[in-house]
């Protein structure tokens, strides 16, 4: 199923023994587009303390209660490593809490730590189609690598987006599938151009993302985002929109590496 991110945030997060905190940010991965850690503020509980999560140790979102369930204790998470706000994600924060916890690191296995494979004291990681061989390259090249390439939903909300022949909006917010978190697609604003009108991009749609300056170039042109299926809070990205939105697309080049 696709969430927003916009939707998720703010979820609370619910151990074996009560609340912890909020979801408050997402990192994803810049060369799979998959959620690796969801970013949980724990408030005053422990103040100053945001603390990680990797999607595989939630259960399945509760749209009623807007909560995630999570299999650990208070305790457990009060004493887990924590990270600070103000500097990015390092892999030694990484594993420090894979090693905390006893979790397999998703770059030592090349299988991404997503859904919900919770069995007894493992976690088991569920590979989308496609991924293994491309989590294996990425283990390999980042093997004494100290930056995991991790990028903030927050942070990116706000890109500008270029077509080919000029700009076309920004980023609004992002749409993850909950079955192995990965980002389907951005969801863009065009309201300076076409008023009123959202649309969908896919990732692989993105020909370079200048990091720097806070900038999307894809390599299609602003007539062919116009035409696209268009989308606001109320759609269904279900089978039939998708197989509209891959058909207008067709025959369009796929982005390179992020």
């Amino acid at each position: 199923m696709l969430w927003t991110a916009s939707g998720i945030n703010g979820y609370t997060i619910v151990a074996t023994d009560g609340g912890i905190g909020s979801v408050s940010d997402f990192l994803f991965d810049d060369a799979t587009w998959q959620v690796r850690w969801l970013v949980v503020d724990t408030g005053n509980w422990l103040l100053g303390h945001n603390v990680l999560l990797p999607p595989s140790a939630l259960g399945h979102p509760d749209p009623e209660k807007h909560e995630f369930s999570v299999r650990l204790s208070k305790q457990q998470i009060q004493d887990s490593p924590g990270i600070l706000s103000d500097r990015p994600v390092s892999r030694q924060d990484e594993t420090s809490i894979y090693g905390y916890y006893g979790w397999r690191p998703y770059w030592g296995t090349g299988f991404f730590m997503g859904g919900y494979g919770f069995t007894g004291d493992d976690w088991i990681g569920l590979d989308s189609p496609g991924s293994v061989q491309r989590e294996r390259e990425i283990a390999n090249s980042r093997l004494n690598d100290g930056d995991p390439h991790l990028r903030s939903v927050e942070a990116v909300t706000g890109y500008h987006i270029h077509a080919t022949d000029g700009e076309i909006g920004h980023v609004e917010d992002f749409l993850l599938e909950d079955t192995d978190w990965s980002i389907h697609y951005f969801v863009i604003d065009t309201k300076n151009w076409w008023p009123g009108k959202r649309v969908l991009i896919s990732p692989g749609s993105a020909g370079t993302i200048d990091w720097p300056n806070r900038l999307v170039n894809l390599n299609v042109d602003r007539q062919k985002v116009k035409d696209s299926p268009d989308y606001d809070a109320a759609t269904t990205v279900d089978q039939a929109y998708e197989r509209r939105f891959h058909e207008h697309y067709r025959g369009v080049r796929a982005g390179g590496p992020y």
